[in-house]
């Protein structure tokens, strides 16, 4: 419209003069400006307008209005070097599946108390922002109980300084600590979610509580601790079949996790959830390991008819895992159902899943590819290159420092008349040790009968004035120590072998000495204490001492020995094998690969090629009691003797 057609213009009938017409323009001008420039700095809100989110409505997912099957599978950025997390979900996106789940470990992101931790390899919102570049939608499972065969279940260890916590409960010393890391995480969330624009369609609330279910208030205030935060998309529950019961918490839709096919429990939840959609969120592709028992296998032939007959059944499914990983670090988990003592699982989170430890395709996948593939319009994106894998040359150990002459790297020891468990040591500003090794030395003036009374959690190497006299572990609480003349230091070196990660003993994961240790039914006084976490910064120190001495005919242990790979092309994945070597831990470039040992089943460590560099790459070992003075390397891993799932 021109000027001169305003001429007789009127609002609500009333004639404007020229200057009042010019004025109006300006208004209307304005109004533009401001809400274009508002749209683009809060389309959140313009979207929550715009667009509907995951609903569960009916007896089918819709999003934005249309049906939706949701076909996912679990990768955890935290179990991924950060180089190659593009690698892992462009191959999940290849396979078919169109929605990534993962957990939020706390004890990584709050190490210490008050101390966060959202960088490099623990950047979530990085993960999320590329899963969305890659058109992959997300359900996330925050926690704070992760279970996922975790340490403690993904809870921080220093919760377990307070000798009343009662973990997963409303006990204000959880729910307070619990309270203060969602205030963190859950704002880096909230703009990453789907009404906002962002990936997010599903926030999981809490995890497998009805197998745990000790507090019937606490799912209704993990709920409220999403929703006050400004989670707005639909919330979820994951059950077993036990758990379904107890589990649930008004307004989250129930899920189910199992492996083999149970008619019976989709049409219990059918029954407590009618016209709802249906959920595997835990399809176990596989299983973990534990340390002295044999590698689980679930044959494709035995997963893709399961696969196929739930698909068939409407229901929506999600593989834990599709991509396992690596336990790296102090960071597996334990079993402690159904077994007479606790049991580590192991470095490897292959979990016998589609896609393997290193990221090889693997008869699932390409199955589970076909399979997807008719649940999509268009034909699915070609399958990425493998990454190449190198059997590098063996590597000799050149030097060797003793576990003794490297307790000055350590921080200063503790003097304590009793025992004091790892997490209550005055170690990290007060937040106690957390993973790795504890050494408690005492002087004693005679041998006799040494009884643990099942104080040491979990296993220790015990020395007589640094001489090896056996362990000490849930299985053997008893053992002979020589006589001898004098006083005599008796050394207990306590490994956290790792923290159970489900059931009912959460409550019980404190670790080191947590109780009185007897000679001759004496009890044991007066202790030195040397933390030995094996943090970075104490590898770092290790790695620049000038303590190393070349390697003697008989070396002593515990000890750490040096080697130097050298790589003289593009560093390529490989693997680290150990034969002749007994049990410890292994450190490339300062990264900790996690712990070996020749009971198995894993007789191979991955070592990422990211993390190798052209030029000398330094591998430091820590060993317990043997090594057979070099290091070997394979292009393939050695998850030892196989078992089926039952």
């Amino acid at each position: 419209m021109s000027f001169s057609s305003m001429e007789h213009s009127s609002v609500l009938g009333v004639r404007l003069s020229l200057k009042q017409r010019y004025f109006l323009l300006i208004l209307i001008a304005a109004a533009v400006i401001i809400t274009y420039q508002f749209s683009r700095s809060h389309p959140e809100v313009v979207r929550m307008h715009r667009v509907e989110g995951l609903r569960a409505d009916s007896s089918q997912f819709t999003l934005e209005k249309r049906p939706l099957r949701i076909l996912g599978g679990s990768v955890h950025y935290f179990r991924v070097p950060r180089a190659y997390w593009e690698d892992r979900l462009l191959k999940m996106k290849a396979c078919g599946l169109n929605t990534l789940t993962t957990y939020v470990p706390w004890n990584l992101h709050e190490p210490e108390r008050g101390r966060f931790d959202f960088e490099d390899q623990l950047d979530l919102e990085a993960y999320l922002r590329l899963a969305a570049s890659l058109g992959l939608w997300v359900i996330l499972r925050p926690g704070p109980y992760i279970c996922a065969e975790w340490d403690l279940g993904g809870l921080p260890s220093w919760l377990l300084r307070d000798e009343k916590m009662k973990l997963r409960t409303t006990y204000s010393g959880f729910t307070d600590a619990a309270s203060s890391f969602f205030d963190q995480l859950i704002r880096r969330v909230v703009p990453l979610q789907y009404s906002q624009g962002g990936p997010i369609i599903a926030v999981q609330v809490e995890n497998e509580y009805g197998s745990y279910a000790e507090d019937d208030k606490y799912m209704p205030f993990i709920k409220e601790a999403l929703l006050s935060r400004g989670i707005t998309e639909l919330l979820l529950t994951s059950d077993n079949r036990n758990g379904l019961k107890l589990g649930a918490v008004k307004g989250a839709l129930e899920t189910l996790n199992f492996q083999k096919l149970d008619l019976d429990v989709i049409k219990y939840l059918d029954e407590i959830q009618p016209q709802k959609p249906k959920m595997v969120m835990e399809y176990w592709s596989g299983w973990f390991d534990l340390w002295g028992g044999l590698h689980h296998v679930y044959t494709s032939e035995d997963m893709i008819p399961v696969v196929t007959e739930i698909l068939k059944l409407d229901l929506s499914i999600n593989l834990y895992m599709f991509h396992g990983g690596t336990n790296f670090g102090f960071m597996n988990g334990a079993l402690a159902v159904g077994i007479p003592a606790p049991k580590p699982v192991i470095t490897s989170y292959d979990y016998d899943a589609p896609l393997s430890e290193a990221g090889d395709y693997t008869t699932k996948y390409h199955l589970l590819r076909n399979l997807f593939s008719r649940y999509h319009t268009q034909p699915l994106p070609e399958l990425p290159a493998l990454r190449e894998k190198r059997a590098y040359l063996p590597v000799i150990i050149q030097q060797h420092l003793s576990l003794w002459n490297s307790l000055h790297l350590t921080q200063k020891p503790l003097k304590s008349e009793k025992p004091l468990n790892m997490e209550n040591l005055p170690v990290n500003n007060n937040n106690g040790q957390s993973y790795g090794y504890t050494l408690y030395e005492t002087t004693i003036t005679g041998g006799g009968l040494l009884n643990s009374k099942n104080n040491i959690k979990d296993r220790a190497l015990v020395f007589v004035d640094k001489q090896f006299v056996g362990v000490l572990d849930y299985n053997v609480q008893e053992l002979a120590v020589p006589d001898g003349k004098g006083r005599r230091t008796l050394s207990f070196l306590v490994e956290n072998c790792g923290r159970v990660n489900y059931g009912k003993t959460l409550d019980e994961q404190r670790k080191g000495l947590v109780g009185d240790i007897e000679l001759n039914a004496h009890v044991l006084r007066g202790f030195t204490i040397h933390s030995l976490e094996m943090k970075p910064s104490f590898v770092n120190r290790l790695e620049t001492s000038g303590h190393w001495a070349s390697v003697p005919q008989r070396p002593s242990f515990p000890a750490f020995f040096l080697a130097r790979l050298y790589v003289n092309s593009s560093p390529k994945d490989t693997f680290i094998k150990l034969p002749g070597w007994s049990k410890g831990v292994v450190f490339l470039n300062g990264k900790n690969l996690g712990r070996y040992w020749s009971v198995g089943p894993q007789q191979t460590l991955y070592v990422p090629g990211p993390w190798l560099h052209r030029g000398d790459n330094q591998v430091i070992v820590f060993e317990e009691q043997e090594t057979d003075g070099k290091i070997q390397f394979t292009s393939s891993p050695d998850y030892g003797m196989t078992v089926d799932v039952q």
